[in-house]
């Protein structure tokens, strides 16, 4: 990057797309260290309405404890505050709906409590529809049709990472806005949670934003993988889709141990396990193994001869626009 770009990178925008971090100050001080002006974080997978309720209400000591770090982003103008301020933005997400049960009512009190972001499906089949690692993918429900056109009403990301082919297909389809995968790999390797070309360009082509996803089990090479292959992957996106709907969703997973991912595993958190059980974290790539380390992207990027303006464009400019367009 030439110099004039490397001395604002400060003022940049870096967005990443999902992060399911074990959330506490440490972790909000490594995100401000890796200059990340806004993430989607998670806060609900698995559970239900009242589950749901109290982890908001721990995110909301989060903010209040941690308020000189992080800012609650409600729409894309707080994205520009956190920046001014030099604090890391925190968009509340979902990776599933079981939070709205069987009560499209919920969606709205959620939003209303600052739920800016949800994944339909998290692997398996829900109300909604049906996720990526269900045998059978039987599409979106009526219930289903019925959320999408209200998040689109609310002003809420539709997110489809996890969600099947078919009822991801549908979904973008029914919507009337664009929608993401927030977090994904193209199908450089045979997995269930990597997009084929064709999901890729069906979503790009109604507008929608594909976030990648720095997950090593995702990645050719696995738990070999550097931040080099990471950029290999994402050109490989950017040559499907164009550089201006592309951006990083690295699915970080710092400071979570073995039985998070063990209850995340299994279907609704307490079931069968729909994938083969993890005996260790795993790991992320090499040269970033720590939220901090998310600038260095940067000279990834500069190795494999991104412009300045392309460099911008995915390690924020993207998402900042896509969210500019859905949040009311």
């Amino acid at each position: 990057m030439n110099k004039k770009t490397k001395n604002n990178n400060s003022r940049n925008i870096s967005i990443d797309g999902l992060v399911i971090a074990k959330f506490s100050r440490s972790v909000f001080r490594e995100m401000q260290k890796g200059k990340i002006t806004a993430a989607n974080c998670t806060c609900s997978v698995w559970e239900n309405f009242n589950q749901t309720i109290e982890n908001l209400i721990i995110w909301n000591d989060h903010f209040d404890r941690n308020s000189d770090i992080i800012y609650p982003v409600k729409t894309y103008k707080d994205i520009d505050e956190a920046n001014s301020q030099g604090k890391v933005g925190i968009i509340l997400g979902w990776q599933n709906t079981s939070a709205i049960e069987n009560d499209l009512r919920k969606l709205k009190i959620f939003y209303d409590l600052g739920i800016r972001i949800a994944q339909l499906t998290y692997n398996t089949q829900n109300l909604v529809g049906s996720g990526c690692w269900e045998t059978y993918d039987g599409g979106l429900s009526d219930f289903g049709n019925e959320v999408v056109l209200e998040m689109n009403k609310l002003g809420m990301v539709i997110d489809l990472s996890h969600v099947g082919p078919k009822t991801s297909s549908e979904t973008i389809q029914v919507s009337k806005s664009p929608v993401t995968y927030s977090h994904c790999c193209p199908a450089l390797k045979k997995h269930p949670r990597n997009k084929t070309d064709n999901q890729l360009k069906e979503i790009a082509n109604k507008g929608g934003m594909i976030g990648f996803a720095s997950y090593t089990p995702f990645l050719p090479k696995g738990s070999d993988s550097n931040i080099d292959d990471c950029i290999s992957a994402m050109d490989y996106l950017i040559n499907i889709v164009g550089e201006d709907q592309v951006g990083i969703g690295t699915d970080w997973v710092q400071d979570q141990d073995i039985s998070f991912f063990q209850y995340l595993q299994k279907d609704k958190g307490i079931g069968r396990y729909v994938t083969a059980p993890y005996k260790a974290v795993p790991p992320m790539p090499i040269g970033m193994s720590k939220l901090s380390q998310f600038q260095n992207f940067v000279p990834a990027m500069e190795r494999a001869g991104w412009s300045a303006s392309k460099i911008e464009k995915v390690l924020g400019i993207n998402w900042y626009l896509f969210f500019k367009k859905i949040w009311k």
